[in-house]
């Protein structure tokens, strides 16, 4: 089953049930899921294994414990949703004010 940013544009309570959805439908049906998320409640929540892609390759995976304890500075800064951080040094964002 693929799930592609199934969260995006839910208020918390209803991405919640559909997190809780998601997690039924995988034992009930006993199937292989995958979701495409950049919502890491959700992530942590319904992942056995996530694996993180930065610029076309993956740059982190593991279970979701081993995620939030990374030291790897380019998961951190996503996974806290940081404006600093390697992701976004060298861009520059005067050009949207």
């Amino acid at each position: 089953m693929l799930y592609d940013e199934p969260t995006t544009g839910l208020d918390p309570i209803m991405a919640d049930a559909i997190n809780d959805l998601i997690i039924e439908l995988h034992n009930k049906l006993k199937v292989t899921s995958i979701a495409v998320t950049h919502d890491m409640i959700s992530a942590y929540k319904i992942a056995d294994r996530i694996a993180m892609m930065y610029n076309g390759r993956i740059v982190a995976s593991g279970k979701p414990d081993e995620i939030k304890g990374t030291k790897d500075p380019i998961v951190r800064q996503f996974i806290t949703g940081a404006s600093k951080g390697p992701i976004t040094e060298g861009i520059d964002f005067n050009h949207l004010i």
